[in-house]
């Protein structure tokens, strides 16, 4: 299989193959994407091609596709808004201030995230429990489901043809498509759906999903062509823009001349980048992992960090929007043959092309033959296995899938991630603070042994103390830790407290088995441990989680 997996990763033609079809999905995502960031089209399209094709060429996993995103997306309305609020108290003669914020913040969050990277922090993903990854995925399988329940609305037009505003939120009133209009857009789902799904039945020597995307946009344009059928164009100028067409990224020193470069300025957008830095790196984290796992192959996640930062810090020089990894387009590739690096440079290449020259035939996409590709990226995406498990596993496991699948729904990735983490780790963190036990027997000499089993740390420490009856015990005590494991200060804490109460009452204990790391840092703390410490050549070998200068 991994043979299978290396030689299908040095195959060109599934890799340009795969990028032609992911860039094709990448632009409705973008685009809505700028829209709910209320930032132009533009530069929607220009961070996804940016962060597409720096990610690709130097990230730490080739197939993975990054764009810009819905997570990071959400978090920017309020840095936008505080940026033209700023810019108006201000009196700043600045068209979209808030725009300028975003480039100056995209820079910081760069400078994040890289550092991230060089600190090697992308190994922390690993403590991220299993149980969380599929909450994780199921979340966002259904935000990606709900997300494109929005394709089937429609814009309210007045009798002057202008767009409805809701007078109480400000925004456009929007209804589901009806009759016809919503039969013609089921139709072209399903077809696109259905040939995603019976195509590699027959071959696989096409993609999927590139082949159903142009059948159906066939479809529409010869046989359809006199009905009322959504397209990226018609998608793009609904929502404000005026189409996919534009030039080159360039380089503009206004970010750095509009706004005042001074501690109000930091103050103010460095919290948003803290957290967009923290929403990229989780999301692009994860879903490395997940990629990892459906090639059966491993990436760089550090290697992925630094990646990114560049990628954003790119972007706030040459007026993109940012983003991270998205898992949506990432298994579109996966499943449509592209693992290599080449894949991912030819979606964000294909995408700029699409930008400079072939918007016009871009924008007749049906916007239907782009859902129903998501749709199957959602199925592929839900780990249905969990319905499955849910009584089979733990049910503080059940809980967390359960937890963070709604909590990714409800607010948002990192959120979720972290309470998922938190929740994980008190579960562990209780259920080895009770399985501390002391078995207890009297030597020849009148000695009382107590055998430690389980770890000694600072979720068990008040099990471990009430194990020892100090005040009836002998004059002579042994504690042996063969069994047991001293995991951080806490627990040489409640090693040296417990000492000192048998000595206050002049009886002479002995440690025994401790490690090697332990003897040192107790001896460290008073050199009369070491007329306690029976050494051995059955002593453990650990290390103990603690700080050395603590225990000084």
């Amino acid at each position: 299989m991994i043979e299978l997996i290396r030689k299908q990763s040095g195959n060109a033609k599934n890799d340009i193959l795969s990028g032609l079809t992911v860039a094709l999905a990448l632009v409705p995502e973008a685009v809505a994407f700028a829209f709910v960031a209320g930032v132009d089209p533009l530069v929607g399209l220009y961070g996804a091609f940016i962060m597409g094709f720096i990610t690709s060429v130097f990230g730490g996993r080739p197939g993975m596709i990054s764009g810009a995103t819905g997570a990071m997306a959400v978090v920017m309305v309020g840095l936008i808004k505080g940026g033209n609020e700023i810019g108006q108290s201000l009196a700043v003669p600045v068209e979209n201030l808030g725009l300028q914020y975003l480039f100056l913040t995209l820079l910081l969050v760069g400078i994040i995230q890289i550092s991230a990277g060089v600190f090697k922090l992308g190994k922390f993903v690993r403590l991220i429990p299993h149980p969380v990854m599929m909450g994780f995925v199921n979340g966002l399988a259904i935000v990606i489901f709900l997300s494109q329940l929005g394709m089937f609305k429609t814009f309210e037009w007045d009798e002057f043809g202008n767009r409805v505003i809701n007078p109480e939120t400000g925004e456009y009133v929007k209804h589901w498509l009806q009759s016809l209009d919503l039969y013609i857009m089921l139709g072209l789902v399903f077809l696109t759906m259905a040939i995603m799904y019976f195509l590699p039945k027959i071959t696989t020597k096409v993609p999927a999903a590139l082949t159903a995307i142009i059948v159906v946009a066939t479809i529409s344009i010869t046989l359809l062509s006199g009905y009322n059928i959504s397209t990226v164009g018609s998608f793009i100028r609904d929502g404000g823009g005026e189409g996919l067409k534009g030039g080159f990224p360039s380089f503009s020193l206004e970010m750095l001349t509009a706004i005042p470069l001074d501690f109000h300025t930091l103050k103010f957008i460095f919290p948003y980048a803290l957290i967009l830095a923290a929403v990229g790196l989780i999301e692009s984290l994860m879903t490395l992992n997940l990629v990892d796992e459906l090639t059966e192959t491993h990436g760089n996640g550090n290697r992925e960090c630094i990646a990114q930062g560049g990628a954003n810090m790119l972007n706030g020089m040459f007026g993109g929007m940012g983003g991270c990894a998205m898992i949506g387009q990432s298994i579109i590739n996966v499943n449509s043959g592209g693992r290599g690096r080449l894949s991912g440079i030819t979606a964000s290449l294909t995408l700029l092309s699409f930008i400079l020259f072939a918007s016009s035939f871009i924008e007749r996409v049906p916007i239907a033959a782009l859902v129903g590709v998501m749709f199957m990226v959602v199925i592929g995406t839900f780990a249905w296995s969990s319905f499955g498990i849910l009584h089979k596993i733990p049910k503080a496991d059940a809980f967390v899938i359960v937890l963070v699948s709604a909590l990714t729904v409800i607010f948002d990735l990192a959120t979720a991630v972290t309470a998922g983490v938190i929740v994980s780790a008190l579960v562990f963190s209780w259920e080895n603070a009770v399985k501390i036990r002391a078995r207890k027997k009297i030597k020849e000499d009148g000695t009382k042994v107590y055998a430690i089993w389980g770890p000694l740390f600072f979720g068990s420490i008040q099990n471990f103390n009430e194990k020892f009856d100090v005040k009836n015990d002998p004059d002579k005590i042994e504690i042996d830790f063969i069994e047991s494991k001293v995991s951080d200060h806490s627990g040489m804490e409640a090693i040296t407290n417990l000492v000192e109460k048998y000595e206050k009452l002049g009886k002479k204990v002995t440690l025994r088995h401790l490690s090697s790391d332990c003897r040192a840092l107790l001896i460290k703390r008073d050199k009369h441990f070491e007329e306690l410490i029976e050494k051995d050549i059955e002593d453990p070998r650990y290390f103990v989680v603690t700080d050395v200068e603590e225990i000084e």
